[in-house]
This record gives C-alpha cells, sequence and structure tokens, in this order.
C-alpha cells in the first residue's frame, strides 16, 4: 500500500493572488497531489501567518508548504509547532530569521528597484485603523515583476494583483519553522523585487536544497514545471 501524499499548500506573495499557482496547481494535481492555493490576506505578517496556520491545521495528514515572495515570510512563521507540516518549499521567497522583515532582506544587497515601481493608497480597514496598501503601477508591472512572461498575461496579473499592506513588509518575522523543517529553495537569477544574491543568502543560512532558474521574479507563472519539480521533490524526500 502507498503512503498517502501530502498536501500542497501553496501561499503566494504580495502583488499576486491564487491564481498565481494555476500552472503549477495543474501539475501537482497531475501526479495526484491533494492542492490548497491559499488566499493570504496581505495585511500583517503575524496575521497572515495565522490565517495559514489555522488553514494548516484543518487539513487532515502530512502537508508540504510552498510560498513565493513575502508568502515565505509568511509559511516560515506558520508552520512552527505544526506537526503535520514536513517540508517547506520557497519560490523566490523571503526566509527571514527572527526580526527580519521583508524591507530589511530585500534591501540587504543591491539589486530591488520593486521601491521605484509602488503606488501607495493610503486605506481605511473596517476596525477604524489605516495603513497604507502597495500596488505595482501598471505600466511598470511587467518589467519589475514578470518580465518572462508575455505581456498580454502580465496586463491581466497586473490589474488583477492583489495590494500589501505596507506594514506587512515592515513587520519583523517570528522564530523561523525552517530552523526546524527540511527546506528546498527556487532561486529565480533575474529576480527585480528580491535580488538573487539575497535568495541565496537566505537559502545558504537555512541550510536549505537549492535550485536555480532563469526566470523574473514571477516564476510561478513562467516557470511552472521547474516549481512544481522541486515541491514533489520534497514532497518525495520527507514522505
Amino acid at each position: 500500500m502507498s503512503a498517502q501524499k501530502p498536501t500542497i499548500v501553496l501561499v503566494h506573495g504580495a502583488f499576486a493572488d491564487s491564481s498565481s499557482w494555476n500552472g503549477v496547481v495543474e501539475r501537482l494535481q497531475s501526479h495526484g497531489y491533494p492542492v490548497v492555493a491559499a488566499s493570504n490576506p496581505l495585511r500583517g505578517l503575524a496575521k497572515d501567518s495565522e490565517y495559514v496556520r489555522q488553514l494548516v491545521t484543518s487539513i487532515d495528514g502530512p502537508v508540504v508548504l510552498a510560498g513565493h515572495s513575502y508568502g515565505g515570510s509568511v509559511i516560515s512563521n506558520a508552520a512552527v509547532g505544526l506537526d503535520n507540516v514536513k517540508a517547506l518549499v520557497f519560490v523566490a521567497a523571503f526566509l527571514p530569521d527572527e526580526g527580519e522583515s521583508a524591507v530589511t532582506l530585500s534591501g540587504k544587497f543591491p539589486g530591488s528597484t520593486l521601491g521605484e515601481a509602488l503606488h501607495p493608497v493610503p486605506v481605511t480597514l473596517p476596525d477604524g485603523s489605516q495603513v497604507t496598501d502597495l500596488y505595482i503601477e501598471k505600466s511598470k508591472f511587467h518589467q519589475q515583476f514578470a518580465a518572462d512572461v508575455p505581456e498580454e498575461t502580465t496586463a491581466v496579473m497586473a490589474a488583477t494583483q492583489r495590494p500589501v499592506a505596507d506594514v506587512a513588509l515592515a513587520e519583523g518575522a517570528s522564530t523561523p519553522a525552517w530552523t526546524d523543517l527540511p527546506s528546498w529553495v527556487l532561486v529565480a537569477t533575474e529576480d527585480r523585487n528580491i535580488p538573487a544574491q539575497a535568495q541565496i543568502f537566505m537559502a545558504e543560512r537555512a541550510k536549505a536544497t537549492v535550485v536555480s532558474v532563469t526566470a523574473s521574479h514571477a516564476v510561478s507563472v513562467s516557470r511552472p514545471g521547474d516549481v512544481a519539480r522541486l515541491i514533489n521533490e520534497a514532497a518525495q524526500a520527507t514522505g
């Protein structure tokens, strides 16, 4: 009798939504994996991590957590102490240590041009608090986020992007799960959001298994086969 395949939980990052995983989902499902593409709230790191944590605890059986971009910070926080999480996969993502934020890590090495591409929108939340939502300007989205994706596709991605609250990117991480869980990292070498050098630094610090792909930040869209292969490798290695 074959072992139960883990459920793959995919967590998107800022300026994207769950549909950014569509090509990855199709490939994983074709290999028999149950898949959940979570809707990351993008409101604050602790809040977003708790949301994903509760989702994962609702799943019976083993789980492999994969996060893209800021979603990497979320899965690293969310997985702490969860016995059913067997592996972490970081896709052009942050692997923060305790106290580190996405802002500090993206600026640790030169190469990120995200700051100059952002469009801030002040908003009032239902509880009366105020934050600033960050979007990537539509005219800059293709080059900044997904330069290796056809422009007709990135036009739709830009229009449907999910904004991230500025406080989420500035919030420090809690104790990271990657210190205790086996981790895999896909480095996107042409990333203009998180410099490849920063991705490699975080991966080496976490003693992760690393694969480099010539791709933009939107590697789950442009290279879904490579992403799915790495997730499958992590699932098989920890199954």
